[in-house]
Formats: C-alpha cells, structure tokens, sequence
C-alpha cells in the first residue's frame, strides 16, 4: 500500500478500515483522493488477510461531494478533459461496486453528491440518525451522471426521480426508508453496530462471501428463464464441489467449527 496524503488505511484482524482523511474540507474529494481511493480498494480488494473493508470518514461530515477547488478546475476543462476527469471518479466508484470483498459504509454527518455515489456503492450502509444526505448537483447547474448507477440501484427509480431533480437534504430516517441505509442508529451506537455486522462477515465462508456478492450483482433484473436457471445451477453446484463447500458442509455434520474461523 502507497502512502496515502487523503485518506488513512489500517488493517486489524482482518478487517480493513479506509478512512477519508480530509476533514477540513468535509472529506470532499478531489483528483488525488479519487485516485487514492481506487489505488486502496484494487490493493484490499487483493489482499489475503482482509476479510472485509469499512469505508468511513473523520472529522463531523463523511463526504460533502466534491472539493470547491477541484470544481472550480473542471469548469475550465474542455468537454473532452471534463470526460476523462469524470472517467476517472466512474472508475474508483466501480472499483468500490466490484471489490471482492464485502464493504460497509460507517456515515456519520453530511453525506452529499459524490458522497453519496461512494455510499452506494458499498455492499452495507450504517448510517447514525444525525447524517443528512443529499443530491446537490442540479443546485449547480449539474446532474449526478457518474453516481447514478449506484444511486438509483441503491434507492430506486422513485426515489431518485424526486431527489435527483429537487435537490433536497433528506435524513437518515428517509435514507432508510428509501432503502439507501440498511440501518440507523445513535451515533453512540454507530461503531458497535457496524462492529456487529463485520463480525458477521467474519463468520462466514469467504469464498462464499464473494460469491454471494456477485451473485446478487449478476442476477438482479434478470428473467426468470432458462438462462438464468442453468446460470444459478452452475453456481451452487460449483460452490458446493468448492473447498469451502465441503468443508462448511462438513464442519457443520461434524459438529465443529469451519477452518476459516481457526485461520
């Protein structure tokens, strides 16, 4: 791993935590923290003895989109420049998406615009009830083009209409609602409850784990047809023939503990 000037990387019992690492300026992202970011999620995404990755922020606000500065460059950009920088951003936010292993978002405070693209692209969003979001881009003359993927597959089609075009600041609460946060909780509890879910993580198989993963990715909005049927046959008969197959199904005849937890 490089040596990182906006973000922090630790590794602990084989969970990673990235940290945005720019809070005075609400860990808006520029150039530097875009390629940081997908330089940290391709290394974890590799690394054998990371099992799974919190993505989480210091400072009062998790991500207040992008830096003031940076935008203030973009604007002078031709449309070519401009396509090739907002490249770069789809780039890190697909690389978050397609990490091998599972990613949870600990978001606290102000979550807006670019913001919101990293949210959604983790796998879990834990959210505390004082964080705020919102899609801030029309307010600017801009639309959220490079997030969108993750956003409207994170909040759907109705929801998106709404916030895309009104811009307004919405709560964890509507977060949830929406199905953009898997949970809110008092920021007391924040860290214990994404605790919790990273110890789930850790108890299951990670080839399964990972399979899993892109199992949802790969089935969603598919017909219900023959392809997918023989598609999802293929998957379980391979995952069971898989090392950690046998062994879950046998550890678990046995009575005993996988290997995976006596790792």
């Amino acid at each position: 791993m490089m040596d990182f000037q906006t973000l922090t990387v630790s590794i602990l019992d084989g969970v990673a935590t990235v940290t945005l690492n720019r809070p005075e300026l609400r860990n808006a992202f520029n150039e530097e923290a875009i390629h940081e970011l997908a330089v940290a999620f391709a290394a974890l995404g590799t690394t054998g003895n990371v099992r799974a990755i919190v993505l989480a922020a210091n400072g009062p606000a998790f991500c207040a989109g992008g830096d003031l500065n940076w935008m203030k460059k973009m604007a002078g950009y031709s449309e070519e420049e401009n396509q090739q920088d907002a490249m770069r951003l789809a780039d890190m936010l697909r690389t978050i998406y397609l990490c091998p292993k599972p990613v949870v978002a600990r978001v606290h405070g102000d979550c807006y615009a670019g913001g919101m693209g990293l949210v959604a692209a983790c796998d879990i969003v834990v959210a505390s009830d004082n964080a705020a979001f919102c899609l801030s881009e029309v307010k600017l003359g801009l639309i959220p083009a490079t997030i969108s993927p993750y956003v409207i597959k994170a909040m759907g089609e109705q929801a998106s209409r709404r916030y895309f075009l009104t811009a307004e600041r919405f709560t964890a609460a509507e977060a949830h609602r929406i199905g953009l946060a898997h949970e809110v909780v008092p920021a007391d509890e924040l860290d214990a409850t994404v605790g919790a879910i990273v110890k789930s993580l850790l108890g299951n198989s990670p080839n399964a784990v990972k399979e899993a993963k892109t199992l949802v990715r790969e089935v969603v909005g598919q017909p219900v047809g023959d392809t997918l049927l023989i598609d999802t046959a293929n998957r379980i008969a391979a995952i069971r023939a898989s090392d950690e197959g046998r062994e879950g199904v046998t550890s678990f005849l046995e009575k005993r503990k996988p290997n995976w937890l006596n790792s």
